[in-house]
């Protein structure tokens, strides 16, 4: 039984009345305490693992089906990337420069989109691939495009030799 005791203070020489020790029964609270303990861990929700899935490729080289809807994204400097659809040996689209916002990047990823939607019926799958002469900022800002163009399939790669050729070709590396 857990008790807190208290002695009443001695005050000088005039005792008037003899007080009492005061006595509290704290059992009632350690109870409801380990009751409350108890009840919030039984009625908790624990979080769940979550799994990513993830499609890797069976050959070397990617299909022409897988090539035909690839947009290439190369983040370049002074806030310009580059795009083109399918391989950069032969791409379906030229390499073209754009900028960010409504009216660069996004407007072209949702052209290419329609495109690709038409011409396959399937997807858009979006390479980004950063520069050693971009920014931080501009990697996020493709992100945010890839995730208000809707494009559900996208990864980040390192830059080819063929890649920063093209940059330098249109003079955005």
């Amino acid at each position: 039984m857990a008790e807190l005791n208290s002695a009443p203070e001695k005050q000088g020489k005039k005792v008037r009345s003899n007080k009492k020790n005061l006595r509290v029964d704290l059992t009632a609270m350690v109870d409801l305490a380990f009751l409350l303990i108890t009840f919030f861990m039984l009625t908790t929700t624990l979080t769940k693992p979550r799994a990513m899935d993830l499609n890797m490729p069976v050959g070397d080289e990617p299909g022409p089906q897988v090539a035909s809807r690839t947009l290439t994204i190369c983040l370049g400097k002074n806030n310009q990337a580059m795009y083109y659809l399918g391989l950069a040996d032969k791409p379906l689209l030229p390499a073209t420069i754009t900028n960010y916002g409504k009216s660069g990047l996004r407007y072209a990823i949702m052209e290419v989109q329609k495109k690709v939607l038409a011409a396959t019926g399937k997807g858009l799958m979006v390479i980004i691939k950063p520069a050693d002469s971009s920014v931080y900022e501009n990697l996020v800002n493709t992100l945010d495009e890839m995730t208000i163009t809707g494009v559900p399939q996208f990864a980040i790669a390192d830059i080819d030799a063929k890649d920063i050729s093209v940059l330098k070709e249109k003079q955005a590396y």
